[in-house]
């Protein structure tokens, strides 16, 4: 075969294989800037030394006070969303979403119906009126599809707000159950664990285990550990508690959670250097007992399955 034939199937090969492979690879342009403002409806500001496309959305509706003194927005109440090309999808998301305290369950079942991810939920002040939460987001996928989240946040804090334009004070009704009278039996079948009654409340606690730099354990009595506690009475009960979950357990127990009308109350974490990383989700639920139990079994259950 002559030379120049073998050196034109070679080339051929060699390029139908190249093309294979760019084919195979995501190609992503520029952030659609237009886009992300169209979605949101707030202006952005692009800083291209990062490539992050930025919009942000003071809270001016309502007067915040910290330690006695009206904060200005400028000095930390700013709610923003931060959009970058990403590497394996269209776009990276991140963000912080200011919200009083009946603005943040709404608006992360709002975010989970949209694809974003919850990452944190604290507090940054002390002393302020009215209450302030901070809910960190994030995500990978398309503009269209990040964008829509953060609109939809959006959408459902400026909802509540219009339905009633100062706080509340608690979830629904206040819950004022007089005497404890929990039957502890019973949460013990649903959740499969013994528990501890305690002047008719209970409590069931859930231990696993990390392990520190100085291979030291950290386990279930040192704080490792799911609890879920009870109050009031079988027909009108209270569950707070804890979730020890790892990282890639935090968005489905989330969801489950929120699935199930449970309240998020904090997303955090209460050591540094362990192994596995463990992050801590605190949360607030009313109904009956044995549903709130349920309502847990079902969110261990969704944890238990995540590979």
């Amino acid at each position: 075969m002559p030379l120049t034939r073998n050196l034109n199937i070679i080339i051929m090969k060699n390029s139908l294989l190249i093309a294979i492979c760019l084919l195979s690879v995501p190609a992503f342009g520029a952030l659609d800037t237009n886009r992300i403002e169209q979605l949101t409806g707030l202006k952005g500001t692009w800083t291209a030394a990062e490539g992050v496309f930025k919009i942000t959305a003071p809270r001016t509706d309502i007067p915040v006070a910290v330690d006695g003194w009206k904060m200005p927005p400028f000095m930390g109440l700013t709610t923003w969303a931060g959009f970058v090309e990403g590497k394996k999808a269209e776009a990276l998301l991140a963000g912080d979403l200011v919200l009083f305290e009946d603005e943040v369950n709404p608006v992360m079942s709002a975010l989970f119906e949209h694809g974003v991810s919850v990452t944190a939920l604290h507090n940054h002040f002390f002393f302020d009126d009215p209450k302030v939460y901070f809910m960190h987001i994030g995500g990978e996928g398309t503009v269209e599809k990040l964008a829509s989240g953060v609109k939809a946040a959006l959408a459902t804090q400026r909802q509540i707000r219009g339905d009633k334009p100062q706080p509340a004070r608690v979830f629904g009704k206040p819950f004022a159950p007089g005497q404890n009278s929990i039957t502890g039996v019973r949460i013990e079948e649903i959740l499969g664990t013994k528990g501890q009654a305690n002047n008719g409340m209970f409590k069931v606690v859930i231990g696993r285990s990390a392990k520190m730099p100085c291979g030291c354990e950290m386990t279930k009595e040192m704080g490792v550990n799911t609890w879920a506690a009870f109050a009031g009475t079988d027909d009108n009960a209270i569950v707070d508690g804890d979730f020890a979950v790892l990282e890639n357990e935090l968005q489905p127990v989330l969801k489950r959670l929120r699935a199930e009308d449970i309240n998020i109350v904090a997303i955090h974490h209460h050591m540094t250097h362990e192994e596995p990383r463990i992050l801590f989700l605190h949360y607030w639920g009313k109904g009956n007992s044995e549903w709130l139990a349920r309502s847990l079994k079902k969110t261990l259950d969704a944890q238990k399955a995540v590979k």
